[in-house]
């Protein structure tokens, strides 16, 4: 099965990793943990006012906290993050614009 990744920060550019068919998924726990992980190491801020943070939500966070050129830079990191984010949000392929703040599947 085909599994993509997408980050999209508009007109700067975007970031596709594509991951091999034979690669083990990583759980939906460990993904979510990896993005816990992230967020907080980022000190990124909830999106909403309720302070409530959906999985989704930390996924458009840890995009814009790494950034581009980082995401570009570091493949262990990038390959990472694809993973967390198909396991936490239960989807083979999911694109994120970051600029836009939506997740698509």
């Amino acid at each position: 099965m085909r599994r993509e990744f997408k980050v999209a920060f508009g007109p700067a550019g975007s970031v596709v990793v594509d991951l091999p068919a034979g690669e083990e998924p990583w759980a939906p726990d460990v993904g979510r943990r990896w993005l816990e992980d992230q967020f907080v190491a980022n000190e990124c801020e909830p999106l909403r006012a309720s302070g409530k943070v959906l999985s989704a939500d930390k996924v458009l966070a840890v995009a814009a906290a790494l950034g581009l050129q980082r995401l570009q830079q570091e493949e262990p990191l990038r390959h990472d993050f694809a993973r967390a984010t198909l396991a936490a949000l239960g989807r083979p392929l999911v694109r994120v614009d970051v600029e836009g703040g939506a997740i698509t599947f």
